[in-house]
């Protein structure tokens, strides 16, 4: 690659967001780091079920999420993999092509149902909802979402002979945290919306629901927001995005100390218990792991040599829709699937995709009273018909015509090649800016006052420095970018995080 080389898109007829996309900025030198990920899975195993709740969690279709591990989070590999993300495909754009996260990957990783009714239900008033389905409503329902340490201060521990509407509440309120910390997780860090709890009610109904397809939704939306140069976080299931990360490319994937088992279900269990053999690294390094990415480097079917006798048979009688060309819904989004972008994640030769409509992914206003199903007529339509639209294959001359298109319409590097002494000093300010976001994100409850007058000592030492860096630009990159008032321009409030 050229320093200077175009990147791409040629044609933007597909990629037509490209100057809002985080790229964009990366590759006029504008860093932002590693991105924060919002997910609270490490709380989990402190919540205490009795075997009554977790007869209800299964029939609620929950039972496999629940075994979800609490994994390190790299951050670093998951913002690398979202400067790939392109919310105008739903797919990360590779230099072998694009690849993405399907309801296969949610069912096999999660155990989760991608089948059923969509998950969309009525938005009825937060404090009513909680009075009737929990017994009590939290003081503060800003927003119409809940405290995650609310629930867990009052519903954590059922008694073994609770009545069974004591059972009920607490198993509604352990799934309303369940969720919220995993496919549902926001970026308000600890909260979770109770318009979830409404489809919680009636267990038997609850595990009708697709909520393997409304986790994927959701986390597509997620993905899509994050690729914005203007966003620093990232929600959704980071566990999900980062295991099939390590089951499809061979990037970052951490080594075992033994061998793993193969005949665990949900797979995502395939990496819980990891050897910590690999060191991590920033996200400028995982950037040029991509963009050199190898046909080689990507694992197409990861599950062919899984046990499927240990896959539910719910599971393993939807797993056709992995290749159906639908939308999926999760109340106010709706998001496209589209795996004839990724056919080769099937067995199949890839064929030139069908040309994406330009949607518009609307902010609906969820409040009480709203009508969401009026609203999204078209998309529960498509999702109505998901079993009619099933995508196929073509042939291995269609791959390389394929290639020749996609070359075309594609960005297909994220980051410059840089002289030595700018790169030197790109990697000690990404550095730097992630050990200021580590910082920030770092839990300090029930830290003693020295420890976290340390805590807070690293923050102002790394966000002192990030501000010098910028005010004391190099003159060589000055010129390079224009004038200093133009550099101040681009980053108009000198964030870093």
């Amino acid at each position: 690659m050229e320093l200077n080389e175009d990147p791409g898109p040629i044609d933007n007829y597909v990629l037509y967001d490209q100057d809002n996309h985080v790229s964009s900025a990366v590759w006029d030198g504008q860093e932002r780091g590693v991105l924060r990920c919002h997910e609270h899975t490490s709380m989990l195993d402190q919540w205490k079920l009795t075997p009554k709740q977790i007869k209800l969690v299964e029939k609620a279709g929950f039972g496999y999420l629940r075994l979800l591990p609490a994994m390190n989070l790299d951050n670093a590999l998951i913002a690398a993999l979202v400067e790939r993300w392109r919310k105008e495909t739903n797919t990360f754009h590779l230099t072998v092509g694009e690849v993405t996260i399907t309801l296969e990957d949610v069912a096999l990783l999660l155990g989760l149902a991608i089948d059923g009714e969509p998950v969309i239900g009525p938005i009825s008033a937060p404090s009513a909802v909680c009075e009737k389905l929990l017994g009590r409503v939290p003081e503060d329902l800003n927003g119409g979402m809940v405290k995650l340490t609310w629930l867990k201060e009052f519903f954590s521990e059922c008694p073994e002979d609770a009545l069974l509407e004591e059972t009920e509440r607490c198993t509604r309120a352990y799934l309303l945290y369940l969720v919220g910390s995993t496919i549902f997780s926001t970026t308000t860090g600890n909260k979770v919306p109770v318009m979830y709890l409404s489809l919680l009610e009636n267990f038997d109904v609850a595990g009708k629901f697709a909520w393997g397809a409304g986790a994927l939704a959701f986390l597509y939306r997620s993905l899509g927001n994050a690729s914005l140069k203007s966003q620093s976080t990232v929600s959704g299931c980071l566990t999900l995005v980062q295991c099939w990360s390590y089951s499809r490319l061979n990037v970052a994937q951490p080594k075992f100390n033994q061998d793993a088992d193969s005949n665990c279900f949900p797979f995502v269990l395939k990496w819980k218990g990891k050897g910590g053999c690999r060191t991590k690294c920033n996200v400028a390094s995982y950037r040029r792991a991509f963009d050199s990415l190898n046909p080689c480097d990507v694992q197409w079917l990861p599950y062919k040599d899984m046990d499927y006798a240990a896959i539910p048979e719910y599971i393993q009688t939807s797993l056709v829709l992995r290749a159906s060309r639908t939308m999926l819904l999760c109340f106010d989004k709706e998001e496209r699937h589209l795996p004839d972008r990724c056919l080769r994640q099937f067995g199949m030769h890839q064929t030139i995709p069908k040309d994406v409509e330009r949607w518009e992914r609307k902010s609906r206003i969820v409040d009480h009273g709203a009508d969401l199903m009026g609203k999204m007529d078209t998309a529960l339509k498509e999702w109505s018909e998901r079993w009619l639209h099933i995508v196929e294959g073509g042939n291995i001359l269609d791959e390389d015509e394929y290639m020749q298109w996609y070359l075309k319409i594609t960005r297909k590097y994220i980051g410059r090649v840089t002289s030595s002494v700018e790169s030197e000093y790109q990697r000690a300010v990404t550095a730097m800016r992630e050990i200021a976001n580590l910082a920030d994100i770092f839990s300090t409850e029930g830290l003693d006052s020295y420890n976290r007058g340390l805590i807070d000592e690293v923050k102002s030492i790394a966000h002192k420095c990030l501000t010098e860096q910028f005010e004391e630009l190099p003159k060589e990159k000055v010129t390079k970018k224009g004038s200093k008032k133009r550099k101040q321009k681009d980053h108009p409030s000198m964030e870093y995080e």
